[in-house]
């Protein structure tokens, strides 16, 4: 459900954890490079080439980024010796993000894979330290006081109690502790990270009204603090909203369905704009085949409707498009929007025997949030 999931491409693999980037990567990869080779390492050591401002400039960027790595990379440690599995590394235009699936177990488990990251930068800042008194050139020492700089701003600014950053996480962490309940946890945390996403933005403003381009910085890290604050929050509710809701408790048992010699005109008619549904199962002889949708149908000329058939148009059956009656309902949601799927089928001995759909889902949480908003509220 992560909102970096395309324009990435994978460039390695540790732990068996892949490393992607997105393609904003470049972007700033390109601006850091520029602004140190141009501004940063001639101002500190103007006794250097030219080409020596751009090759440690590459090297300071490349430093950066691989920081921003490890950084995530100790999280996703962390969260695998709590069973946690951890689909990838993502490294974009505001940083990284370990793409985790499911939530921490235990506020214990929430702390320690939330502090993991800023320590192991404060280490990384420690370490390019020691590499900077070491050296006696010049030109490395002005890389590694960068990189070390960097790296320590990087632990202090994701200590920032703002969810869904590591400082956020903490916090979370102490009131899910505190008052044992996790989703009131979230919320706190979330709503604080809202308010310091809208000072960041505030900041930024003022900046740019008094003359410091910066600030539009710290506009962009507010807008994205922001919305990943109220999209962290909106996706544990839903997982606290289906939490131990199986797929048998809200699939379709009683199906209507189509066989594959009907003609498009008649399935239009009497079951598209009958019943109101996107999706049919299509069957032939009670075996399964597949789902004809809209999708599939909608291109064909009115004239040709009358004469046409199913069977020429559905899509034949995958087993993506299959489920559990076991399987938990935000398993299947997952599946849903990672397939760009409208429903799932739940087959038992080549026979269809339910459907779950994403509107069925829908309609069940619009259900679930008002009753529990009715609880709060009594």
């Amino acid at each position: 459900m992560n909102s970096f999931t395309h324009g990435t491409w994978q460039i390695a693999k540790i732990f068996g954890i892949p490393i992607k980037i997105h393609y904003t990567w470049l972007i700033i990869f390109g601006l850091i490079t520029w602004s140190l080779s141009t501004f940063y390492f001639p101002k500190i050591t103007p006794q250097l080439p030219i080409a020596s401002y751009w090759i440690k400039g590459v090297l300071a960027s490349f430093l950066l980024f691989l920081s921003v790595a490890i950084h995530e990379l100790a999280h996703s440690l962390v969260a695998i010796r709590y069973k946690l599995s951890i689909e990838s590394i993502t490294l974009f235009i505001f940083g990284g993000v370990a793409q985790m699936k499911g939530e921490p177990p235990n506020p214990r488990a929430e702390f320690r894979i939330a502090i993991a990251g800023p320590v192991i930068s404060f280490i990384l800042a420690g370490i390019f330290f020691l590499m900077e008194i070491k050296t006696q050139d010049i030109g490395l020492k002005a890389l590694f006081s960068y990189v070390s700089d960097i790296n320590l701003i990087l632990g202090f600014f994701n200590l920032i109690p703002g969810f869904p950053m590591d400082g956020g996480r903490v916090l979370r962490a102490f009131l899910w502790q505190r008052k044992k309940d996790y989703l009131y946890a979230t919320r706190k945390s979330s709503k604080i990270g809202q308010v310091v996403a809208m000072i960041f933005i505030v900041i930024g403003i003022s900046s740019l009204f008094i003359g410091i381009p910066t600030g539009l910085w710290l506009i962009l890290i507010g807008w994205f603090l922001y919305s990943a604050a109220y999209g962290s929050y909106q996706q544990t509710t839903l997982q606290a909203l289906l939490e131990n809701v199986k797929v048998r408790d809200l699939m379709v048992k009683e199906l209507i369905t189509v066989i594959p010699s009907m003609k498009i005109e008649e399935v239009i008619n009497n079951y598209f704009l009958k019943y109101g549904y996107t999706g049919f199962p299509v069957v032939s002889e009670d075996k399964y085949l597949g789902i004809l949708t809209l999708r599939d149908i909608v291109n064909i000329p009115e004239r040709d409707r009358g004469i046409r058939e199913v069977s020429e148009f559905y899509g034949r059956h995958k087993s993506e498009w299959e489920v559990s009656p076991e399987d938990t309902v935000i398993n299947a949601l997952e599946r849903m929007i990672r397939n760009d799927m409208g429903r799932l089928v739940i087959l038992e001995e080549g026979k269809i025997s339910g459907m779950i759909t994403r509107n069925g889902i829908a309609k069940y949480l619009e259900v679930k949030g008002y009753i529990t908003k009715m609880s709060e509220n009594n």
